[in-house]
């Protein structure tokens, strides 16, 4: 399943150098000037999991296939856009199609690449774009909720709980408050919300973009914007995108001694999807053979006939029950075989809510 998550921010806060980096490609043009992304480009990229080659060294897999994670990058937003100012609502509609937002935010001085508003201020940034979404939301809602309200007075029970759910988003929004704040209450209200496609509902990952020297431990102005992401209950990762654009172009062997000689332990792709995977609660499951090994995704709390319909609708609809082990047995123990001798192996039935690094094998009619 993965996720898509839409790229954001101002213009020339580095959204395509970092979508060129993240998805190894130079399908955004990255320049420096705002708007030189037209339509939003998508990328996909594998998930990466030490996790899943340790399977497949156990199992002899002949396949390794990881899960993948959908980039969108959205071209730059500017003050107005809700108004249709810039390239306006086409880029607002854009974000309508993702499950989350990564908010790129400049953390670098460098005079050489021009800001729109001449200054270096991640916060003021960050504001003016969550500003534009949630003028969008505002006018979007205080049109929507007094047509709920007002079927809700004619007993549909459904514009009652619409009316509800979106009437406390209202007024947030008032307040200046994103719509994600939103108190629900119950799976009804939860539905009726999301389908709402509500732009500062979206859960959000600040990216601070920050320059070479301060990719291992951030500055001043990316610790300002942790403070602001612990505040909101976000999340926020530090990632230089000139290193990133550094890495791609390099072979594998040569990047992990790239990486330790700026202090770093991995690349900015893994920070950002373990961060954007712990955002959208969700978690990974394998399946593996002499075939093939290969990692799925599905929601934290998900129930096993819900992980067998990743694989196959059919999974789900004759789900009989799976067979699992824990990933660290799996590994511990060497293999399926010697996990079953061990009793290691568990039978699960539809109630059993599924793992993060199970190794599961599913029986169905």
């Amino acid at each position: 399943m993965g996720f898509k998550c839409g790229i954001v921010g101002l213009p020339n806060v580095g959204k395509s150098t970092l979508f060129n980096a993240l998805t190894e490609t130079q399908a955004a043009q990255a320049a420096n000037y705002p708007f030189c992304t037209i339509e939003p480009n998508v990328g996909q990229v594998a998930v990466p999991d030490t996790r899943l080659d340790k399977l497949a060294a156990i199992a002899g897999s002949q396949k390794i296939i990881p899960t993948q994670l959908a980039f969108v990058d959205i071209a730059g937003l500017v003050r107005g856009a809700s108004k249709g100012e810039g390239l306006g609502n086409q880029f607002l509609g854009n974000i309508r199609e993702v499950d989350a937002v990564v908010h790129v935010l400049r953390c670098f001085e460098n005079d050489d690449i021009q800001h729109v508003d001449n200054r270096v201020d991640p916060i003021a940034d960050a504001e003016t774009v969550e500003t534009e979404l949630m003028l969008s939301d505002l006018e979007s809602l205080e049109k929507r909720v007094p047509a709920f309200q007002k079927k809700a007075t004619g007993g549909d029970k459904e514009a009652k709980i619409a009316a509800t759910v979106l009437g406390k988003a209202l007024d947030l929004l008032r307040e200046g408050k994103p719509a994600r704040l939103t108190a629900i209450n119950d799976i009804e209200e939860a539905r009726i919300f999301a389908q709402a496609q509500l732009l500062t509902s979206k859960p959000v990952l600040y990216v601070c973009n920050v320059e070479e020297e301060s990719a291992a431990e951030g500055n001043a102005f990316s610790a300002r914007v942790f403070e602001k992401a612990k505040a909101e209950g976000a999340q926020a990762v530090i990632v230089s995108a000139a290193i990133e654009a550094d890495i791609v172009t390099m072979a594998p062997d040569e990047r992990t001694e790239f990486l330790e000689a700026l202090g770093l332990q991995e690349a900015g792709l893994a920070r950002i999807i373990r961060a954007g995977y712990d955002l959208l609660n969700l978690i990974t499951f394998f399946t593996v053979g002499p075939k093939e090994a290969r990692a799925w995704t599905v929601h934290k709390g998900a129930a096993a006939p819900e992980a067998a319909g990743e694989i196959h609708s059919d999974f789900q609809k004759g789900f009989i029950r799976a067979e699992t082990i824990a990933f660290d047995d799996y590994v511990t123990l060497g293999g399926e075989a010697k996990a079953r001798e061990a009793g290691k192996l568990r039978a699960e039935g539809k109630s059993y809510v599924v793992h993060d690094g199970d190794v599961m094998h599913f029986l169905h009619s």
